[in-house]
């Protein structure tokens, strides 16, 4: 283990320089492990598919706040359920940064899929929406990087 706990990658085949950040790390051993999630997005890694996107006939694409958001979300759920052997999912999270391209177009949209997860505020985790003017890739509307504490 790194002093900085263990890494979780979700697709380990992908060359190092490909990407030189892990999709989650785990705190160093414990009863109850820390689990820091990477900036995730609505691309599925192992397919490489991009829900809330659509490719149209003229060239042009059609994106989706709601799709793109249930899908960062379960990817998360995923990427803990993925590096805590499934004792731990989406509702782990204590902490939660959502990056949005367009606040005044996306939000509202965002945070419906987002109370879908987390109905009430007694099981959401801490949370901050901030409006960024880009993210890595074009077709990206949200980014959620998040922590969650998963007893192992």
């Amino acid at each position: 283990m790194a002093p900085n706990g263990d890494a979780y990658v979700v697709n380990p085949s992908t060359p190092e320089g490909a990407s030189r950040f892990a999709n989650a790390r785990l705190s160093p051993a414990g009863p109850h492990r820390t689990i820091y999630v990477a900036g995730t997005a609505c691309v599925r890694p192992s397919e490489g598919t991009w829900p809330g996107v659509t490719e149209n006939e003229d060239g042009t694409q059609t994106l989706d706040i709601r799709v793109q958001t249930a899908a960062v979300l379960e990817n998360i759920d995923n990427v803990i359920k993925g590096a805590t052997d499934s004792k731990g999912g989406v509702q782990n999270l204590i902490d939660a940064v959502v990056y949005v391209v367009d606040m005044d177009r996306d939000y509202a949209g965002m945070n419906e899929e987002w109370n879908k997860v987390f109905p009430t505020r007694s099981v959401a985790p801490a949370r901050a929406t901030i409006g960024v003017k880009q993210l890595p890739d074009p077709r990206m509307l949200v980014e959620v990087k998040a922590v969650a504490v998963v007893e192992m």
